[in-house]
């Protein structure tokens, strides 16, 4: 009876030793086979899940956009503070339609369009895209930095015009263009296009070339952009940090992201490269995520960040490149006073935010950030928040402008471009990537431990027994 029960214990400790080191050996064993899974499945290839997302997105991309209603225009030319207040929001569904011209190239580079659509959501909407607002006129605000050689006709041409600083537009017309009565004036070689809006011309265009790296020789660079039309770096900024086209589309990123890890991405309608810190991690629809948002630093002042310098393009408006909170896009934007920030001048300077009234700035609705599963590198959520202004100042040769209290940049809209991961896609990558990594670490867990209980249990008392025999 005791032989047996000795032969029992050592055979548990055999046993507990093997599972023990078994539960040991699944960890790289484990970590090797997921690894070398999502290295195979995150290139960007036909066949793989990657591409599959990547030409065209499973989750609706919306973007709202809330309209600054102008509740003082008559006050505000005779010198009063501007009095707005929001409007919206108004839904439009984007980023619905598949890449265009998709072709592999022999760097292990791919390059394509990305086409530009936006579909009205009346059901996510407060109102019809018909609703009319008094806003900023665009023409009017943009002539004097446009025309600045020539002020007098320009007010000439205002005048003939009948157009003001401010005047009543629907939203689609404020969005997507309108014919504007003050470019009808301007003869045409001056301006030919007579059409005017934010984003005009949207629908039924493209923004590309792109060229990606596609992963295949190192999965390192995976989706990181190699060039944009054409182009490996920007020609606005005249500098060669502040140039840079760095860091992906903000889609996805390279595989195993570290949450000590800044994320960079590039978008062509702020013209620039930007990045996101890591805040914190959270569940998405049953999905790990770490969440990394764009920080106070990536539109403060060279005072305060000496990185942005390149970005201070005006002197005499950033009080000597003080301000915080505003980027110019005039370089980009052909020359229109057009100024990007955060909704209601979130991180912006003091002087910039109390220039008008009702705007109120908040972390939680107004800041950018992106939901990134550490695995993969896709991205399942993001919040991507912009504020649209104008600049425009006080010019006596203008009759319009002549009576401005001071030098504006102008809200004209915020916009919240979103997208959540949909419940069929979250069904299936909990299926292909995160239930079958939390099994393998629970199985490693469960084998290491219970073999070490085991082992240690049967030993001990081994050691016991031989104690008390010895005895």
């Amino acid at each position: 009876m005791c032989c047996n029960t000795q032969c029992w214990l050592i055979a548990g400790s055999v046993i507990g030793g093997l599972l023990a080191i078994l539960g040991g050996i699944l960890i790289p064993v484990g970590d090797k086979i997921i690894g070398d899974k999502i290295n195979k499945e995150a290139v960007i290839e036909d066949g793989t899940i990657a591409y599959e997302t990547w030409v065209k997105t499973r989750s609706p991309v919306y973007r709202q956009f809330w309209i600054y209603h102008v509740l003082n225009p008559q006050d505000i030319l005779n010198g009063s503070k501007p009095e707005l207040l929001q409007k919206g929001p108004y839904t439009y569904l984007v980023r619905y339609l598949p890449k265009e011209n998709i072709t592999q190239n022999s760097n292990n580079t791919v390059s394509f369009v990305l086409p530009n659509s936006a579909v009205f959501q009346p059901h996510m909407s407060v109102g019809s895209e018909d609703d009319n607002f008094t806003v900023l006129n665009l023409a009017v605000a943009a002539a004097p930095s446009l025309y600045s050689s020539i002020p007098t006709l320009i007010n000439g041409f205002i005048k003939a015009s009948n157009s003001s600083l401010f005047q009543v537009r629907s939203v689609k017309e404020l969005l997507w263009g309108y014919r504007d009565p003050l470019l009808v004036a301007i003869p045409n070689f001056l301006i030919k296009d007579k059409t005017t809006g934010v984003f005009y011309p949207y629908n039924g265009t493209g923004d590309g070339v792109f060229n990606v790296y596609n992963g295949k020789d190192d999965i390192k660079k995976v989706a990181i952009i190699d060039g944009y039309k054409g182009n490996r770096t920007l020609s606005y900024w005249n500098d060669t940090y502040c140039d840079m086209i760095n860091g992906t589309d903000g889609t996805s990123f390279p595989p195993f992201v570290h949450n000590r890890k800044t994320l960079y991405f590039f978008s062509s309608e702020i013209c620039r490269a930007i990045y996101g810190n890591f805040e914190k991690e959270h569940v998405l629809k049953g999905i790990p995520v770490h969440r990394f948002v764009l920080p106070r630093e990536a539109l403060a002042s060279p005072i305060d960040n000496p990185d942005n310098h390149c970005y201070c393009t005006d002197v005499e408006l950033s009080r000597n490149c003080t301000a915080a909170g505003l980027l110019d896009l005039a370089a980009c934007q052909g020359g229109k006073p057009i100024f990007l920030s955060l909704p209601h001048y979130l991180y912006a300077s003091d002087f910039i935010l109390d220039s008008v009234s009702g705007l109120s700035p908040s972390v939680e609705e107004h800041e950018t950030y992106l939901d990134v599963e550490p695995v993969t590198g896709f991205t399942l959520q993001f919040a991507k928040r912009l504020q649209v202004n104008v600049m425009f100042k006080p010019t006596k040769k203008i009759d319009v402008l002549s009576n401005l209290r001071s030098e504006f940049v102008f809200p004209v809209l915020w916009l919240n471009e979103t997208a959540t991961v949909d419940d069929d896609t979250a069904k299936m990558f909990r299926g292909t990537v995160t239930n079958p990594m939390e099994l393998l670490l629970i199985m490693q867990i469960v084998l290491l431990c219970l073999g070490i209980v085991v082992f240690l249990a049967c030993s001990i008392t081994l050691c016991v027994r031989s104690s008390k025999k010895s005895k």
